[in-house]
């Protein structure tokens, strides 16, 4: 007797093609966020918005949005046993990694930062393994460490031979986000992921509203600094997330998720047209060199 397996659903076939078209969507979105935090807040040399308003005014313009999305689809309330993890996943995502990069990319170019943070979906994985006390292969540690090398080496040798302070905020930036991704992806197993990402939001605006306003430029700034302001709140804090959670939903985490792993490469290409950074073969090939690290780091076993 053969057995033949039964063709694919068409519908279930389009909502996956949907569904990669979402996470890719997403990513585009997050990619520009280094180079627009960056536009947004300028340099040493030529400051524009405080990089402490941009960190917490973004939160609370997405956070204001949030109100409006969870009243107009009638979320629940979150159940006091979820309100620590909230508070913890905001420190992460809300506070911890745009205030750090904020600081950071006033000292380095967006390049730099993209080629650093480029091990976030693998420092996650770390954190997953430890807080869930998963058991991970020698192989996933073996590119955990090889990703952690590859992006103290390529600091190192962007700052002659030394790391700066802006190379130890990136790390701790993507620290906090991966603490904050691990949080919010325990919080999600519950409710929906985009209403997490919005309770996280409306938490945190006790804290964003009053910072915003204290943070608040006194000096006139570049119209090109509000758009980069703009950009973040709406996109990077906000719309983006609905995309990436939606794709990951209707396309399959496995599949839609391996889209991330080309976000620092998106992030340099768009740094370059956009602030007018320079694109060398050396930063490229520790680009690729992560990249394949975090790509194989995936691939490896974790009971």
């Amino acid at each position: 007797m053969t057995i033949t397996a039964s063709p694919p659903s068409p519908a279930r076939t389009a909502a996956q093609v949907q569904g990669l078209w979402l996470g890719v969507a997403g990513v585009l979105m997050f990619a520009l966020s280094i180079p627009m935090t960056r536009l947004a807040g300028g340099t040493v040399d030529a400051p524009q918005l405080p990089p402490a308003f941009v960190a917490f005014g973004r939160a609370a313009v997405a956070g204001v949005l949030s109100v409006l999305y969870l009243a107009a689809c009638r979320a629940p309330w979150p159940q006091r046993r979820e309100w620590p993890a909230l508070a913890f996943t905001a420190c992460g995502v809300v506070l911890g990694w745009p205030l750090l990069l904020g600081l950071a990319v006033r000292r380095v170019d967006a390049v730099h930062a993209s080629v650093v943070s480029g091990v976030l979906p693998l420092a996650t994985a770390v954190l997953a393994a430890l807080v869930l006390r998963q058991r991970a292969s020698w192989g996933f540690w073996a590119c955990a460490g090889a990703g952690l090398g590859l992006v103290v080496g390529f600091a190192a040798w962007r700052g002659a031979g030394a790391l700066v302070a802006a190379d130890g905020w990136l790390l701790a930036a993507v620290v906090c986000a991966s603490a904050g991704y691990v949080s919010g992806a325990r919080l999600s197993a519950g409710r929906p992921a985009v209403q997490v990402i919005c309770w996280v939001l409306v938490l945190s605006l006790p804290l964003t509203v009053p910072a915003a306003v204290l943070t608040r430029p006194t000096a006139p700034v570049a119209a090109s600094a509000w758009v980069g302001f703009a950009y973040v709140s709406l996109f990077s804090m906000w719309i983006g997330f609905f995309a990436w959670y939606r794709g990951l939903a209707l396309g399959g985490t496995l599949r839609v998720s391996q889209v991330q792993v080309l976000q620092p490469f998106l992030s340099m290409l768009f740094a370059v047209p956009m602030l007018g950074e320079r694109l060398d073969a050396m930063t490229l090939a520790f680009a690729a060199a992560v990249l394949a690290v975090v790509w194989l780091g995936q691939r490896q076993r974790v009971h």
